[in-house]
C-alpha cells in the first residue's frame, strides 16, 4: 500500500511538468494553401494563393454545394519573400503550406531566369513538398486559381491537383513536380518540359459554361530561361519518346475517312553512337495498338503500317520543331551522358550534345499486337 502511495505521489509531481502538445495549432485556427499561381508583372513577384477550406470536403468527395470551397488571395513584392509577408497582413488566421498540390507560372515568371528564383525560394519553405505539381501557362493566373472540378465537387478532384488519374487513360503530357523539376534542370540537357495548361471553355451545364484547365502542350524552362511553348499538334511526338506514357491516340487519313487507333504499352529505347564528334541516335520503340474507330474493313497488316507511319512523323516533327527553338526536346543529351559520359564531356557544349535535323539516325517501330476490341476488322453493322 505504501508502495503504491509513493508512486501516486511521485505521478501527481511530475504531472504538471507534461507540456503535451500546448504549442499545436488547433485544425480550425489554421488556414491551408493548396495552390499556388506566380505571375511576374512590373517587375513585381505576384502572387496568386489559393486557400482551401477542407473541412468541406474532408467526409465526402461532394462538399456542400452553398459554401465557398477557395479564397484566393493576391499579393506583390520585390521578391517571393516579400510577397508572402505582404499576404499574411490580410490573413485572419495562419497559413499552413503543407498541403500545398499545385504550383502555376505564368509565361513572364518563367523568362530570365525568374523559374530558378520561384523554386528556389519555395523548396527553401520545409512545409514545401517535392510532390507539389508545376504548371505553366500564358492564361490569366488569376483565373485559373479560381478553377473549379466537374460537378462542382470536391477540389482535390482537379486535374491540376490529380494529373495521373487521367493520365492513365491519356498520355499527352506528362505532369512533373518539384522533385523531377529539379532533378531534370540539374542534369544534362538542363532543360525540362513543364506542362503549359490553358482555360478550356468547351463545357457547359444547364445553368452556365464551365471552365476547365487543359493539358496544351510544354513550357521549356533552363536555369537561365525560358524558351518558348510547344502546343497542339507540334508537340505530339513527345508522348511517343516519353518511357511514362500510359496510352495515347492517333488519327490517321485513309481514302476520304478516318482511323482512330489507340497504343499503349509503350516500350522506348534510345542508343546513342558517338563517331568523331558527331552524335546519332538510334530510336527504337514497340507498343501495342488497338483499333478504336474506322469505316469499311481495314487489315491487321493496315493497321501497323499507319501506326509506324504516323509515330514515326510526329517524333520527327516534333523533334524538329524543338530544334527550331535550341530545344533538347526529348532529352537526347541524357542518354549519352547515362550511357558514355567520357564521350559525352567529349561533344557536350553547356551540357548539351549539339543536335542536327539528322542528329536521330532511325527510328524503327514495331507494333507488337493489334487487338480489335469487341468486333473484327470490319465494321459492327454492315
Amino acid at each position: 500500500m505504501k508502495r503504491i502511495t509513493k508512486q501516486l505521489c511521485i505521478l501527481c509531481l511530475v504531472l504538471p511538468l507534461l507540456t503535451s502538445c500546448w504549442d499545436v495549432d488547433e485544425p480550425n485556427r489554421i488556414r491551408y494553401i493548396y495552390a499556388i499561381g506566380i505571375d511576374y508583372k512590373e517587375d513585381k513577384y505576384e502572387i496568386h494563393a489559393q486557400i482551401i477550406d477542407f473541412i468541406n470536403i474532408a467526409k465526402k468527395e461532394q462538399p456542400n454545394q452553398d459554401a465557398i470551397q477557395v479564397e484566393v488571395g493576391k499579393a506583390k513584392g520585390d521578391t517571393i519573400e516579400e510577397a508572402f509577408f505582404e499576404l499574411y497582413k490580410s490573413m485572419d488566421l495562419k497559413l499552413f503550406w503543407g498541403h500545398m498540390t499545385y504550383m502555376v507560372l505564368s509565361e513572364e515568371a518563367l523568362k530570365e531566369g525568374r523559374a530558378n528564383v520561384v523554386i528556389n525560394a519555395f523548396l527553401r519553405f520545409r512545409e514545401i513538398r517535392y510532390q507539389t505539381w508545376v504548371y505553366s501557362t500564358n492564361d490569366p493566373i488569376g483565373e485559373i486559381m479560381l478553377l473549379n472540378p466537374l460537378f462542382n465537387s470536391a477540389m482535390t478532384r482537379l486535374k491540376l491537383a490529380d494529373p495521373m488519374s487521367s493520365y492513365q487513360q491519356e498520355s499527352f503530357v506528362e505532369p512533373i513536380d518539384f522533385r523531377k523539376l529539379v532533378i531534370r534542370l540539374n542534369e544534362p540537357s538542363y532543360e525540362v518540359n513543364i506542362p503549359y495548361v490553358k482555360i478550356d471553355d468547351n463545357w457547359e451545364n444547364e445553368k452556365e459554361k464551365d471552365k476547365l484547365p487543359k493539358f496544351e502542350g510544354v513550357g521549356v524552362v533552363t536555369p537561365d530561361e525560358f524558351k518558348g511553348f510547344i502546343s497542339g499538334e507540334k508537340i505530339n511526338g513527345l508522348q511517343w519518346m516519353t518511357k511514362e506514357t500510359k496510352k495515347g491516340e492517333i488519327t490517321i487519313p485513309r481514302e476520304d475517312k478516318f482511323v482512330s487507333i489507340t497504343i499503349d504499352n509503350l516500350k522506348i529505347k534510345v542508343k546513342p553512337k558517338v563517331q568523331g564528334n558527331d552524335v546519332k541516335f538510334e530510336v527504337k520503340l514497340n507498343m501495342n495498338a488497338l483499333l478504336s474507330s474506322f469505316e469499311g474493313k481495314i487489315t491487321e497488316k493496315e493497321i501497323r503500317q499507319f501506326v509506324k507511319k504516323q509515330i514515326k512523323k510526329e517524333i520527327e516533327e516534333t523533334y524538329l520543331e524543338g530544334l527550331e527553338k535550341d530545344v533538347d526536346i526529348y532529352r537526347l543529351s541524357e542518354y549519352l551522358y547515362r550511357s558514355d559520359v567520357k564521350n559525352w564531356n567529349k561533344v557536350q557544349k553547356d551540357g548539351k550534345v549539339p543536335l542536327t535535323e539528322n542528329s536521330i539516325s532511325s527510328i524503327t517501330i514495331d507494333v507488337n499486337k493489334v487487338y480489335t476490341g469487341r468486333k473484327a476488322f470490319k465494321e459492327t453493322i454492315e
